[in-house]
């Protein structure tokens, strides 16, 4: 079997692929919305484990920058190892923002939920559907802040150390 079948999900392999998925809500209980996405994605039949970040509070990041005026979000990241394929992966966090009754009206736009799908084995991907590693990761810190909480070691394809871009970030601001 190809290793491009295994990563995609579309053979039967039971190969253990490390996940980094961003979390994210503005609108709602924040909180129990993200640790019911957590048990969500831990209930999924290929995870093997799922190690939540600390929750960090960030404003919500518009098209153009910033918006304090917008509700804030809660953000963590969770380290995820599972034997579902890349694709099959990302479409279990669809149906998980679905079911906490995210609605995707206006890009950018307030939610209930987000799932971002930051890295999966550390592998590029482009598709019409997916970019991986996602493709704004590097400049976020709501993000890269709680993965390398859980991941001191943690790098992002084509762009570094995540220790290194934290506090590039943080110089900046």
């Amino acid at each position: 079997m190809t290793q491009d079948a295994q990563a995609d999900g579309d053979a039967g392999a039971a190969a253990v692929h490390c996940a980094v998925v961003a979390f994210g809500s503005n609108l709602g209980v924040r909180e129990a919305i993200l640790s019911t996405a957590a048990d969500e994605l831990r209930a999924l039949p290929d995870t093997e484990s799922v190690v939540l970040s600390s929750i960090l509070e960030s404003v919500a990041i518009k098209p153009s920058g910033p918006d304090p005026s917008a509700p804030p979000y809660l953000n963590a990241v969770a380290l995820v190892r599972t034997t579902a394929g890349r694709d099959d992966f990302f479409r279990s966090l669809g149906r998980i923002e679905q079911s906490l009754g995210r609605v995707r009206v206006e890009r950018w736009g307030d939610r209930t939920l987000d799932l971002d799908l930051i890295d999966f084995d550390g592998e590029p991907l482009e598709t019409a559907d997916l970019t991986l590693p996602h493709p704004r990761a590097y400049e976020r810190l709501f993000v890269l802040e709680p993965w390398l909480e859980l991941d001191p070691q943690a790098e992002l394809l084509g762009h570094g150390p995540v220790d290194e871009l934290v506090s590039r970030l943080r110089a900046a601001s």
